[in-house]
């Protein structure tokens, strides 16, 4: 009795390490289940499980309060008899999945999708789901991508934009020993990312010097950002340069904007007429430069830039500062590499060089065959003065192009009579200096007449005259004009 007594206890001994493991198993698997019905029964979406004959064998808790419906009591019934519209029998018989169609549901069109499911080629099942909440909120989400994918267009074309720079050292012409020096300045300065101040008369090409450092440096591929100091309103430089916050005042876009600093990350950013820059604003610039970090308007979360500065002025900053127009810290921040271009009057031996430049840069874009010009005229070119400068000669060249020149040859005749002109010459020989004060007399007569025109107002006077009221106040300080006393 003893010993079958012992048999038998040591055969179950035996086999326990199996029993325990099957046991651990089952429990492993009731445990996984349970979490599956805990995730379908917890998702924002409705589920639905359906046999291979279309028989309800899964109902989520989601689907049943949407349905103000017994989950529990679904199972066992055929899915048409639950669900309104279904296709899921049909689904399961055809084997093709139907993604985000719609379906008409207690008077709603839903998003669904129905999935076989498959086992060893055979389909055992299928799947069904409600998406999204209502159809309307697919509209929605596509109107909101529809947004999104027109705001990236538009910030690629801006930043397409800011990175077609067209100068390169290349496009810089001319035979003069001062030129090829500076171009050499310049070159060397390509290969730091220290700030570079570019002075100069207006027209001398400084921005064509700050676009071939560009193209020159390890940035070429990086933005190259321009901002004009004096052609934009004071009220908004701020906004322009550091961007803002939606709803930051009255009249900004309801998605914000980027400012210039940001676009500049990892580029150029190019500050023209930086001598213009309101005084106010010369602090919040410099400690940009100096920490290279700001906030946008309306905003209190820091924004990082890393970017190069290139500043340029057609003025004398140091006098701006005797006079307490700039800040002297700002100029030495800006002051690291200073290039200043010669006028062409102080460099001759430039002017035809550039003029043959021009002309063939205009053929080509007419479609013309080469354009000379003759010996007279380049006399008559090299003597004259020209104040405007590089931009002046341009100007003159392509008028001379569109309604003088006959055949492709410019003779002296086809120069307007100021440049071809003996006389004139001479007076420019003689009174150098003298043309820019009757240019400024002209130009202050010219706006004292447009405000007792507009009757003393600024915004009309600034229309008649065609440029900016901001322009327009900045001129009148220069040439000291005061409003009357009565208006």
């Amino acid at each position: 009795m003893n010993g079958k007594s012992d048999n038998i206890e040591s055969t179950d001994n035996k086999f326990a390490p199996a029993k325990n493991i099957a046991l651990l198993n089952s429990k492993n698997i009731e445990q996984q289940l349970e979490l599956y019905k805990l995730v379908l029964d917890n998702i924002y979406n409705g589920v639905v499980v359906v046999d291979a004959n279309g028989y309800v064998i899964y109902f989520n808790k989601p689907y049943g309060q949407f349905l103000n419906v017994d989950p529990e009591a679904q199972i066992g019934k055929h899915v048409t008899d639950v669900i309104e519209n279904t296709r899921m029998h049909i689904v399961v018989k055809t084997g093709k999945p139907e993604i985000n169609v719609t379906q008409r549901i207690m008077g709603q069109d839903m998003v669904v999708q129905r999935i076989p499911i498959r086992k060893n080629d055979k389909i055992i099942a299928a799947l069904g789901q409600v998406m999204f909440k209502d159809v309307s909120d697919v509209r929605k989400l596509a109107k909101k991508l529809c947004l999104l994918e027109s705001k990236v267009k538009l910030y690629e074309q801006e930043l397409i934009s800011l990175r077609s720079t067209r100068y390169t050292f290349d496009s810089i012409v001319g035979a003069s020993t001062t030129l090829i020096n500076l171009k050499q300045v310049a070159q060397k300065a390509a290969t730091t990312n220290f700030p570079i101040l570019i002075t100069g008369e207006s027209g001398t090409g400084k921005e064509m010097f700050a676009q071939a450092i560009h193209n020159e440096s390890g940035r070429r591929i990086q933005p190259f950002v321009r901002i004009n100091c004096a052609a934009i309103p004071r009220e908004l430089l701020e906004s322009e340069l550091f961007g803002y916050e939606k709803g930051a005042f009255t009249g900004a876009r309801s998605d914000g904007k980027l400012g210039k600093l940001e676009l500049a990350n990892n580029g150029t950013l190019f500050l023209d007429e930086i001598g213009d820059l309101p005084l106010e604003m010369q602090p919040k610039l410099l400690r940009v430069l100096e920490e290279k970090e700001f906030e946008r308007v309306g905003g209190n979360t820091p924004v990082r830039s890393e970017f190069r500065i290139i500043a340029a002025s057609n003025q004398n900053l140091e006098e701006m500062i005797h006079e307490g127009r700039f800040r002297k810290d700002l100029f030495y921040r800006l002051n690291v590499i200073r290039i200043h271009i010669p006028s062409l009057r102080d460099r001759r031996e430039d002017i035809i060089p550039i003029a043959e430049y021009l002309l063939k840069r205009i053929a080509s874009d007419l479609s013309l065959p080469e354009i000379r010009l003759e010996e007279e005229a380049k006399e008559a070119i090299v003597e004259y003065d020209w104040p405007g400068n590089v931009r002046e000669l341009s100007n003159v060249l392509e008028r001379v192009v569109s309604s003088y020149i006959e055949g492709n040859t410019i003779k002296l005749d086809d120069l307007p009579p100021h440049i071809s002109s003996r006389q004139n010459k001479t007076f420019n020989n003689i009174h150098n200096g003298i043309l820019k004060d009757i240019h400024a007399n002209a130009e202050m007569e010219a706006i004292k007449n447009a405000l007792i025109g507009a009757r003393y107002n600024k915004s009309e006077a600034a229309r008649i005259l065609g440029i900016h009221r901001t322009l327009l106040y900045k001129k009148m300080k220069r040439y000291n004009i005061s409003m009357p006393q009565a208006i």
